[in-house]
């Protein structure tokens, strides 16, 4: 018997009451075009593995049927079709779907797979998404491991984004399909899924990686595929690829307006910078130690400290700091800490007895949905700095909130990575649309200058030099692990992807519009190193 896939009404029911009651499932193209050339390689692929013949027939001249067994709705419904060769696809879709088994025991994996969904629906949705072509969107958020606990809400972003877009109708008339893959809080793993995500999904775009230790690893794979990566999160600049638009913050658009703020209107005289042991936090504190050593501050002044991803043992560290603070001047950490190794850093705080009053800590990497797993009681006053809060008052934010809540659940909080991952997707869309094309070049043209809303209330546009123009806010952390505002810039800030405050950087600006089209061009030199990271 068939399974009937309908989706073209009337047109499709006569189509399918004309073809003969076997076991099959039955998908109708709306016109001739909708069947290509890809299409043919996959239907001629399973005809090989699974000696069927392909049919295509044309009924009344309206509709296009092609008709084929049930293994091909594996494929179908997971809209992941991975042509790496004959022998791999066969073993695949054998493995997964025993064409032996009862038909009662195949429906049931069916059922399955799309999660209790109506059949009929699910698969017509599914096949004609894929019938009609999609664009691939790779999502490289971690899953698992150490960087869990902050990048699962990015994937969770990028999917609700792509499933708004395709209910606007997609892109370029186009569905988008989002390819999603787990790098596991492993480095070198994010470079070999980055390559897997453009060579073998075939994907348009990136959305992904957190730590800066992880885009590192990206960068040699995007530039030799000549790929796209939006990557959303605050980072130590000092670079500027082609291949890659930064909408977190480079370092003058977060850390050096939170010292000011830290020195001009708390008073803060001695410094603890406490960081992972990883390029974000030592390229930042290095930018730091130079900009406070400007304004006078001495070595004695200032304390580093660095810990490996997951520390969890801050008892002797927070010791360290609480002795250093207590010498009669004003203390502050400012914390690069990052991923899981903040929930017992700000507990041990709690252990200890720090407030706010006597040693606050501004940090760069914890948000909302760091503290939504925390008891933030001890926390309440410690700072954090950032381009956006949940807190904002603006008519998009209230938006997205709503827009967050229905998609993941009312408990569920947004954070400043989640608006740049917002702000990325919404100019890549506007980008490609502007090109008319998916292609790297075109989109990483048409994309400069170009203009969206933030979500507090301003404007972010895209530089030059491939960063956001992004206004900074210091939030205070309040009981409910919200944040109140107690300070913020008057406009947005311009990204600088070369520090002022490193003689090594200083001379050095990112132009990526001719005629210079460099990531580190001299501007004493007046030439290009080549080098953008």
């Amino acid at each position: 018997m068939p399974i009937f896939l309908p989706f073209f009404g009337i047109d499709g029911l006569a189509c399918f009451l004309s073809k003969p009651l076997r076991f099959s499932a039955i998908i109708y193209f709306k016109d001739v075009q909708s069947f290509n050339s890809s299409h043919f390689i996959v239907y001629s692929l399973l005809n090989t593995a699974f000696k069927m013949p392909i049919n295509i027939n044309t009924s009344n001249d309206v509709c296009r049927c092609v008709i084929l067994r049930i293994p091909v709705l594996y494929r179908t419904l997971n809209n992941r079709w991975r042509l790496r060769s004959h022998q791999t696809t066969q073993n695949q879709i054998r493995a997964w779907l025993d064409i032996s088994l009862p038909i009662g025991e195949i429906l049931m994996k069916l059922k399955t797979v799309i999660k209790g969904a109506a059949l009929a629906v699910t698969a017509s949705i599914a096949v004609s998404a894929w019938a009609a072509e999609t664009i691939k969107v790779g999502v490289l958020h971690s899953l698992s491991g150490s960087m869990a606990i902050s990048e699962s809400t990015l994937k969770d972003t990028v999917l609700m984004m792509i499933e708004e877009q395709n209910k606007k109708g997609g892109v370029l008339g186009k569905q988008l399909e989002a390819v999603v893959v787990d790098p596991a809080s492993n480095w070198p793993l994010f470079a070999e899924k980055t390559r897997e995500l453009i060579s073998q999904e075939n994907v348009d775009v990136i959305f992904g990686c957190w730590t800066s230790v992880s885009r590192k690893s990206v960068l040699p794979v995007i530039e030799e595929l000549n790929g796209l990566l939006f990557y959303p999160v605050q980072y130590e600049g000092e670079e500027s690829s082609k291949n890659v638009f930064y909408t977190g913050a480079a370092p003058n658009q977060q850390a050096i307006p939170a010292v000011d703020y830290l020195m001009n209107d708390l008073g803060v005289e001695r410094w603890v910078l406490a960081g992972t042991d990883y390029v974000y936090p030592r390229t930042t504190n290095k930018i730091l130690e130079a900009y406070l050593k400007g304004k006078g501050v001495t070595d004695a002044d200032i304390m580093i400290n660095y810990t490996p991803f997951s520390h969890s043992d801050w008892q002797s560290i927070i010791a360290d700091i609480k002795k250093f603070g207590s010498e009669g001047k004003k203390t502050a950490v400012v914390s690069t800490i990052n991923g899981d190794a903040n929930v017992p850093f700000y507990k041990e705080l709690g252990n200890q007895g720090i407030s706010a009053e006597d040693i606050p800590v501004v940090a760069f990497s914890v948000g909302e949905e760091e503290l939504s797993g925390f008891d933030t009681a001890p926390l309440v006053g410690h700072l954090a700095a950032w381009n956006y809060f949940q807190s904002v008052e603006s008519d998009e934010n209230e938006a997205f909130i709503a827009q967050w809540k229905a998609f993941a659940g009312e408990e569920r909080v947004t954070n400043d990575p989640m608006e740049a991952t917002y702000i990325g997707f919404n100019l890549w869309v506007d980008a490609v649309e502007k090109a008319g094309t998916t292609d790297t070049d075109a989109v990483e043209q048409a994309i400069i200058g170009l203009s969206v809303p933030n979500l507090t209330g301003g404007t972010a546009t895209m530089g030059k030099n491939h960063h956001l123009t992004k206004p900074v806010l210091i939030g205070e952390i309040q009981d409910d692990g919200q944040f109140e505002v107690v300070w913020e810039t008057e406009a947005e800030v311009v990204g600088d992807a070369w520090s002022d405050f490193l003689p090594d950087s200083a001379a050095l600006i990112a132009d990526w519009t001719a005629p210079i089209k460099c990531g580190n061009y001299n501007t004493k030199t007046k030439t290009c190193s080549g080098q953008n990271y």
